[in-house]
Order: C-alpha cells, then structure tokens, then sequence
C-alpha cells in the first residue's frame, strides 16, 4: 500500500519552504522555522495550509503562545467554532479549557473526531499544553482516515462506499457527567435540543484534496444506517477497530510549548488517560467546518 501522504497530494502543488519532519508514512509532521505566536505571512500561511493537507496532523515546538495567539493563528484557516459544552478562557471564548481538576474528561480518552454531532463538524482544531503532569504520561494520538480506508479490501471498500452512520452528542456527553448542577443540566438540555442525532457518511471525501477516509468513530458513531442492527454494530465495531490501527497512528508525547494542529475532517485522536491523580491543563481553539459528503454525493 502506498503511503498516504504519496497517495492524496493536496490539489494546489504550492511551493512549501517551511521544514516539515514527517513523523510516519501514514500521518504527522513536526514543522519547524515559524513563530506562531506572530502573524503569518501569505506565504507562511499558504505553507502551512498545504503541509496540513499533506500530513494531517501538524506539531509545532516551543511555541510559547497566549489563547489570544493561538485564537489569532486559528483565525487564519477559517471562522472559529464555539464549543456548547465546555468552558472557555475568560475574554478568549473560542479557546476551549481541558482541564482534567474541573471536567470529567472521558470522552477524550477514547478515539472520537471532535463534534461530529453537528451537521458542520469542525475542519480543524489547534491545541496546546498550558499544565502537564510532572509524572509524564497524557499523551495524545491521531490516526488518519484516509491510510484506515486505502488498506480496507475492494470488497469492504464497495459495502461502505454508500453507507451512512448516526452521529449522536449522548455518545460522549451523558448528563451523568455534565448535568452535575442545575447550571449544567440547562445547559446539556439545551445542548441536546439544539443538536438531535445527525447523518454523516461513513466514507467522507476531503473537500479539497478529494481523498476518501473512514469517518465513524467510537466518540460519536452511535449505528450504520440501512442495515440490520446486528449488522451495523459488527461492521461499526470492525470500522472503529481497523480505523485506529498503529500503522494508521501517530503519537505525540507533549512538551511545554507544542502546538497541534490537525484536520478534523480526516483523523481522529484519543487523549490517553494514564497520568490521575495528577493535572492536565489544555487548550483547545475549533475551526467551523462543512457538511460532509461522501462518493457520489454533491460536496
């Protein structure tokens, strides 16, 4: 099998002059001689747009960045997203707080593509470390759609290809873990009501490279529609399976001062959860994405 980064080329072919260090044949790549705490140039913003097409998953080190910075470089790939459920840093309300001391954290601590319970899941999402446990552990994996769905047989490939999946925010947000208070209850029932189960396909087609990727996950995917339920819950257990293999993944083990940016649209990450009682602190600002499409539908 080819490898993805070879098999889907972003479809602009701009010149890159920024380093990238790829990290895996399948996804990742440190990006080295930029300062995102600063404003991008055309062209630094050009390179990094066809690196994450490239790559997707992109990691930036020593990056001492504020959440208005980081809200600022977001700002540069699209409109930002506002989380309904989380709580947000005060005057940056796009900058979302992951801190394991004040939220049940769970959800991130199995392989989910952020949001998916939207009709217009997220395109892409930048996060940092602003505390992490001193004992070391908390690292965070993505795994690319694209490399999951080029290794599936010609035979799966063409029982998937039409298929669509149910994508519900119950998945991941019980009211057993965000309905604590009554300040918490009102808002996961207004987050309920605003956001009833959705339609995505099980095969997604990027928007701009045209690549096909596997886009059910463990986090949001409740059931396939069109088949029989024992039939949906053995080929979702197979997909989320096969979709998370290593050979599909990459892992980032944090330092102070990285950044992560990522394209929503064809990974899915899983934050480990191996470091309680100690505290991780993270943040984490989503770009507004499209309504996905998979093969023979309009994008």
């Amino acid at each position: 099998m080819a490898s993805t980064a070879a098999a889907f080329a972003p479809l602009h072919h701009a010149p890159v002059t920024l380093k990238a260090i790829p990290l895996s044949p399948a996804i990742g790549a440190i990006v080295e001689g930029v300062d995102i705490s600063q404003p991008l140039s055309p062209s630094q913003k050009n390179d990094i747009h066809e690196l994450l097409l490239r790559h997707q998953v992109l990691f930036f080190r020593k990056q001492t960045i504020t959440p208005k910075q980081q809200r600022d470089f977001a700002r540069n790939f699209g409109k930002l997203h506002l989380h309904p459920i989380f709580p947000t840093v005060p005057d940056v309300p796009e900058a979302i707080v992951l801190d394991t001391a004040k939220n049940d954290l769970r959800d991130n601590a199995l392989w989910h593509t952020d949001v998916t319970f939207q009709q217009e899941p997220p395109k892409a999402a930048v996060l940092t470390s602003r505390l992490l446990p001193e004992t070391g552990g908390g690292d965070t994996l993505w795994a690319s759609g694209t490399a999951a769905y080029d290794a599936l047989s010609d035979g799966i490939k063409q029982r998937i290809d039409t298929l669509t999946a149910q994508h519900d925010f119950l998945r991941s947000f019980p009211v057993s873990r965000y309905g604590r208070t009554d300040e918490e209850r009102k808002k996961w029932a207004e987050t309920r009501n605003n956001f009833p189960p959705v339609t995505h396909p099980v095969v997604r087609i990027h928007p701009e490279t045209g690549a096909k990727g596997l886009f059910v996950s463990e986090g949001f995917t409740t059931e396939i529609n069109d088949v029989d339920p024992e039939e949906s819950a053995a080929l979702l257990a197979y997909l989320t399976r096969h979709a998370t293999k290593p050979e599909f993944s990459v892992r980032w083990r944090w330092e102070e001062g990285d950044v992560a940016f990522w394209d929503n649209r064809i990974t899915q990450h899983y934050a480990v959860n191996d470091y309680l009682p100690a505290r991780r602190i993270m943040n984490r600002i989503t770009i507004i994405g499209d309504r996905p499409y998979g093969p023979g539908q309009k994008g």
